[in-house]
This record gives C-alpha cells, sequence and structure tokens, in this order.
C-alpha cells in the first residue's frame, strides 16, 4: 500500500509542477537606459499603462510621456527592410534556445526520483517473492 501511495504522490507533484514550468520566468526591469529612443519607451508604457517599470518618472506630475530626456527617432530617413536569409536555422532564423538552469534541475530531480521509486517498488518485489522461513 504504501508503493501504491509514493506513486500516486510522486504522479500528483509531477502533474502540479509540470504545467507552472512555463509560468515561472520573471520580466525584467526596464529603465529609460533600456531604450534607444522615447517611442520605444513610449511603445512599452502603453502596453501596461499601470507603468511598473516607472518609465514616466520625470518631475512633476505623471503625464504619461515616458522616458522624455531619450531622443526621438528622426522620421525624415526611412530604412530598407533587410532581406531575411533563406537558410532557415543555419542563417540565424527558427530554432530554439537549449533548456533553462531550472528545466535541466527539473528533470533531473524527477528521474532520480523515479529511479528511487522504481528501486523501492524493485526491493520491496523481491522481499515478497522470497519464501518465508518458519
Amino acid at each position: 500500500m504504501r508503493i501504491r501511495s509514493a506513486f500516486t504522490t510522486a504522479g500528483a507533484v509531477a502533474l502540479a509542477v509540470g504545467p507552472l514550468a512555463g509560468l515561472a520566468h520573471a520580466q525584467p526591469d526596464l529603465d529609460c537606459r533600456d531604450f534607444a529612443f522615447q517611442e520605444d519607451a513610449q511603445a512599452e508604457l502603453n502596453r501596461d499603462p499601470s507603468d511598473p517599470h516607472r518609465l514616466d518618472e520625470d518631475q512633476g506630475p505623471d503625464d504619461g510621456i515616458a522616458c522624455e530626456v531619450l531622443p526621438h527617432r528622426s522620421t525624415t530617413s526611412t530604412t530598407a527592410a533587410t532581406p531575411l536569409p533563406t537558410r532557415g536555422v543555419q542563417g540565424g532564423i527558427g530554432g530554439s534556445t537549449g533548456p533553462a538552469d531550472f528545466e535541466w534541475a527539473l528533470g533531473a530531480a524527477l528521474a532520480c526520483t523515479s529511479l528511487v521509486a522504481a528501486g523501492a517498488y524493485a526491493a520491496r518485489r523481491r522481499r515478497g517473492a522470497s519464501p518465508r522461513r518458519h
């Protein structure tokens, strides 16, 4: 009965933690120095008007204009679109990055837990299969 409880607990933990692994990514704190132009900072402020990054921190009341000290983009010059590479992943488009550190740790912990549970199950079966002496 204990081994069944252990497997049930391990399964419940895996089902509870697995879907949350993607939600644990923290968002970086942005400052005005993270933007090259005021329009970029304004776009970030418009995306989340609650201003969690404090981009509208000039003297006086908040006026809804982010990082007023940054230069504005020039409206006279237009840049030509750069052609996309045609070699896919080899050209620098697509592909994926490797797993994050916490994903390696989570995988190792799940693998170790599985091995321990399998070993405990095998040891229990072996003890139960051996003939008993009176």
